[in-house]
Protein backbone atom coordinates (compact mmCIF):
# COMPACT_ATOMS: atom_id res chain seq x y z
CA UNK A 1 0.00 0.00 0.00
CA UNK A 2 1.30 3.43 -0.99
CA UNK A 3 -0.01 6.85 -0.12
CA UNK A 4 0.20 10.27 -1.72
CA UNK A 5 -0.46 12.80 1.03
CA UNK A 6 -1.73 16.34 0.81
CA UNK A 7 0.79 18.90 -0.45
CA UNK A 8 0.89 22.31 -2.19
CA UNK A 9 -0.74 22.51 -5.62
CA UNK A 10 1.60 21.21 -8.31
CA UNK A 11 1.93 22.30 -11.94
CA UNK A 12 3.24 18.83 -12.90
CA UNK A 13 1.61 15.79 -11.29
CA UNK A 14 4.02 12.94 -10.77
CA UNK A 15 2.84 9.33 -11.03
CA UNK A 16 1.52 8.18 -7.65
CA UNK A 17 2.82 4.67 -8.31
CA UNK A 18 4.43 2.50 -10.99
CA UNK A 19 3.43 3.47 -14.53
CA UNK A 20 4.07 1.56 -17.75
CA UNK A 21 2.45 1.52 -21.20
CA UNK A 22 -0.61 -0.71 -21.26
CA UNK A 23 -0.89 -0.92 -17.50
CA UNK A 24 -4.43 -1.60 -16.21
CA UNK A 25 -5.47 0.55 -13.27
CA UNK A 26 -8.82 0.69 -11.50
CA UNK A 27 -10.02 4.02 -10.09
CA UNK A 28 -12.11 3.98 -6.91
CA UNK A 29 -13.22 7.48 -6.01
CA UNK A 30 -15.04 8.74 -2.96
CA UNK A 31 -14.88 10.67 0.28
CA UNK A 32 -13.71 7.58 2.25
CA UNK A 33 -15.36 9.03 5.35
CA UNK A 34 -14.18 6.65 6.67
CA UNK A 35 -12.47 4.05 4.51
CA UNK A 36 -13.64 0.54 5.38
CA UNK A 37 -13.44 -3.12 4.42
CA UNK A 38 -16.14 -2.62 1.78
CA UNK A 39 -13.70 -0.43 -0.18
CA UNK A 40 -11.02 -3.09 0.20
CA UNK A 41 -13.47 -5.77 -0.97
CA UNK A 42 -14.39 -3.85 -4.13
CA UNK A 43 -10.70 -3.28 -4.86
CA UNK A 44 -9.62 -6.87 -4.29
CA UNK A 45 -12.48 -8.26 -6.40
CA UNK A 46 -11.54 -5.89 -9.24
CA UNK A 47 -7.84 -6.75 -9.00
CA UNK A 48 -8.59 -10.45 -9.27
CA UNK A 49 -11.54 -10.57 -11.67
CA UNK A 50 -10.37 -7.84 -14.05
CA UNK A 51 -6.66 -8.62 -13.96
CA UNK A 52 -5.74 -5.13 -12.82
CA UNK A 53 -2.18 -4.10 -12.05
CA UNK A 54 -3.23 -1.55 -9.41
CA UNK A 55 -6.24 0.14 -7.87
CA UNK A 56 -5.95 3.84 -7.08
CA UNK A 57 -8.12 5.18 -4.27
CA UNK A 58 -9.01 8.78 -5.15
CA UNK A 59 -9.84 10.42 -1.82
CA UNK A 60 -11.82 13.51 -2.73
CA UNK A 61 -11.42 16.74 -0.71
CA UNK A 62 -15.23 17.08 -0.72
CA UNK A 63 -17.82 14.88 -2.41
CA UNK A 64 -20.26 17.31 -4.12
CA UNK A 65 -23.17 14.98 -3.31
CA UNK A 66 -22.42 14.85 0.42
CA UNK A 67 -22.77 17.44 3.16
CA UNK A 68 -19.67 19.06 4.63
CA UNK A 69 -21.02 18.51 8.15
CA UNK A 70 -19.44 15.42 9.63
CA UNK A 71 -16.76 15.24 6.94
CA UNK A 72 -13.37 14.51 8.47
CA UNK A 73 -10.38 16.57 7.26
CA UNK A 74 -8.80 15.29 4.05
CA UNK A 75 -5.48 14.45 5.70
CA UNK A 76 -7.25 12.33 8.33
CA UNK A 77 -9.26 10.46 5.70
CA UNK A 78 -6.13 9.75 3.64
CA UNK A 79 -4.30 8.55 6.76
CA UNK A 80 -7.16 6.26 7.79
CA UNK A 81 -7.49 4.92 4.24
CA UNK A 82 -3.81 4.00 4.30
CA UNK A 83 -4.37 2.00 7.48
CA UNK A 84 -7.24 0.06 5.87
CA UNK A 85 -5.70 -0.44 2.42
CA UNK A 86 -3.12 -3.04 3.31
CA UNK A 87 -2.97 -4.62 -0.14
CA UNK A 88 0.38 -3.87 -1.88
CA UNK A 89 -1.42 -2.99 -5.12
CA UNK A 90 -3.83 -0.46 -3.64
CA UNK A 91 -2.49 3.10 -3.79
CA UNK A 92 -4.16 5.82 -1.72
CA UNK A 93 -3.94 9.39 -3.00
CA UNK A 94 -5.52 12.82 -2.94
CA UNK A 95 -4.59 13.64 -6.51
CA UNK A 96 -7.64 15.87 -6.96
CA UNK A 97 -5.80 18.37 -4.79
CA UNK A 98 -3.14 18.71 -7.50
CA UNK A 99 -5.59 18.66 -10.38
CA UNK A 100 -7.88 21.11 -8.56
CA UNK A 101 -10.86 19.04 -9.66
CA UNK A 102 -14.07 18.44 -7.73
CA UNK A 103 -16.00 16.08 -10.00
CA UNK A 104 -15.16 12.57 -11.17
CA UNK A 105 -15.56 13.52 -14.84
CA UNK A 106 -12.96 16.28 -14.54
CA UNK A 107 -10.60 14.09 -12.51
CA UNK A 108 -10.75 11.21 -14.99
CA UNK A 109 -10.21 13.56 -17.92
CA UNK A 110 -7.14 15.00 -16.16
CA UNK A 111 -5.80 11.50 -15.37
CA UNK A 112 -6.21 10.33 -18.96
CA UNK A 113 -4.51 13.47 -20.23
CA UNK A 114 -1.62 13.11 -17.76
CA UNK A 115 -1.18 9.33 -18.15
CA UNK A 116 -2.33 8.52 -21.71
CA UNK A 117 -0.45 5.22 -21.79
CA UNK A 118 -2.55 3.73 -18.96
CA UNK A 119 -5.80 1.76 -19.41
CA UNK A 120 -8.08 3.09 -16.68
CA UNK A 121 -11.35 1.52 -15.54
CA UNK A 122 -13.76 3.19 -13.12
CA UNK A 123 -14.79 1.05 -10.14
CA UNK A 124 -17.93 1.45 -8.07
CA UNK A 125 -20.16 -0.56 -5.77
CA UNK A 126 -23.60 -1.39 -7.13
CA UNK A 127 -25.16 0.92 -4.51
CA UNK A 128 -23.44 3.86 -6.23
CA UNK A 129 -24.73 2.82 -9.64
CA UNK A 130 -28.23 3.66 -8.44
CA UNK A 131 -27.28 7.33 -7.92
CA UNK A 132 -24.78 7.53 -10.78
CA UNK A 133 -27.28 9.62 -12.80
CA UNK A 134 -26.89 12.41 -10.19
CA UNK A 135 -23.17 12.78 -10.90
CA UNK A 136 -22.03 15.73 -12.95
CA UNK A 137 -21.80 14.70 -16.64
CA UNK A 138 -22.28 11.05 -15.72
CA UNK A 139 -23.02 10.00 -19.29
CA UNK A 140 -19.85 11.74 -20.52
CA UNK A 141 -17.89 9.98 -17.77
CA UNK A 142 -19.24 6.64 -19.02
CA UNK A 143 -17.98 7.57 -22.49
CA UNK A 144 -14.50 8.38 -21.15
CA UNK A 145 -13.59 4.98 -19.73
CA UNK A 146 -15.06 1.53 -19.01
CA UNK A 147 -16.95 1.04 -15.74
CA UNK A 148 -16.91 -2.07 -13.54
CA UNK A 149 -19.68 -2.35 -10.96
CA UNK A 150 -19.12 -4.73 -8.04
CA UNK A 151 -22.33 -6.11 -6.58
CA UNK A 152 -23.14 -5.17 -2.99
CA UNK A 153 -25.90 -6.63 -0.78
CA UNK A 154 -29.42 -5.27 -1.29
CA UNK A 155 -28.81 -3.68 -4.69
CA UNK A 156 -29.15 -6.54 -7.17
CA UNK A 157 -32.69 -5.59 -8.23
CA UNK A 158 -31.64 -2.00 -8.80
CA UNK A 159 -29.21 -2.91 -11.57
CA UNK A 160 -31.82 -3.27 -14.32
CA UNK A 161 -33.47 0.05 -13.42
CA UNK A 162 -30.24 2.05 -13.21
CA UNK A 163 -30.30 4.81 -15.82
CA UNK A 164 -26.75 4.05 -16.96
CA UNK A 165 -27.68 0.43 -17.71
CA UNK A 166 -30.88 1.49 -19.48
CA UNK A 167 -28.94 3.91 -21.70
CA UNK A 168 -25.74 2.00 -22.39
CA UNK A 169 -26.59 -1.62 -21.57
CA UNK A 170 -23.93 -3.88 -20.09
CA UNK A 171 -21.21 -6.20 -21.26
CA UNK A 172 -20.27 -9.51 -19.70
CA UNK A 173 -17.57 -9.46 -16.99
CA UNK A 174 -14.20 -10.09 -18.56
CA UNK A 175 -10.55 -9.30 -17.94
CA UNK A 176 -10.42 -7.29 -21.16
CA UNK A 177 -12.89 -4.65 -19.93
CA UNK A 178 -10.00 -2.22 -19.35
CA UNK A 179 -9.31 -2.03 -23.08
CA UNK A 180 -12.98 -2.05 -24.14
CA UNK A 181 -14.23 0.93 -26.10
CA UNK A 182 -16.49 2.97 -23.80
CA UNK A 183 -19.28 3.21 -22.98
CA UNK A 184 -18.81 -0.29 -21.55
CA UNK A 185 -20.36 -1.19 -18.20
CA UNK A 186 -19.87 -4.62 -16.63
CA UNK A 187 -21.43 -6.06 -13.47
CA UNK A 188 -19.25 -8.29 -11.31
CA UNK A 189 -20.97 -10.64 -8.90
CA UNK A 190 -19.50 -12.83 -6.19
CA UNK A 191 -19.05 -12.84 -2.44
CA UNK A 192 -20.42 -9.55 -1.13
CA UNK A 193 -19.43 -7.17 1.63
CA UNK A 194 -22.17 -5.10 3.28
CA UNK A 195 -20.02 -2.63 5.21
CA UNK A 196 -20.59 1.05 4.45
CA UNK A 197 -19.22 4.37 5.69
CA UNK A 198 -22.74 5.51 6.57
CA UNK A 199 -23.27 2.53 8.88
CA UNK A 200 -19.86 3.02 10.50
CA UNK A 201 -20.59 6.68 11.25
CA UNK A 202 -24.00 5.74 12.68
CA UNK A 203 -22.36 3.19 14.96
CA UNK A 204 -19.83 5.77 16.09
CA UNK A 205 -22.57 8.29 16.91
CA UNK A 206 -24.51 5.60 18.77
CA UNK A 207 -21.45 4.70 20.85
CA UNK A 208 -20.66 8.35 21.57
CA UNK A 209 -24.20 8.77 22.92
CA UNK A 210 -23.37 6.41 25.76
CA UNK A 211 -20.21 8.22 26.83
CA UNK A 212 -20.79 9.41 30.41
CA UNK A 213 -24.28 7.89 30.51
CA UNK A 214 -23.26 4.64 32.17
CA UNK A 215 -21.81 4.94 35.72
CA UNK A 216 -18.36 3.44 36.20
Amino acid sequence: MTTHLQRPHAQWVRPPGPIAPGMRIGLLGGSFNPAHEGHVHVSEVALKRLGLDYVWWLVTPQNPLKATAGMAPLRDRVRDACMIARHPRIIVMDIEHDFRTHYSFDTVRALKRRFPQVNFVWLMGSDNLRIFRRWKRWADLARLLPIAVIQRPGSALAMASAKAIQRFGQVGPRRGICTACPPAITIIDGKRNAQSATAIRAQQRFAEGFVGAIPT
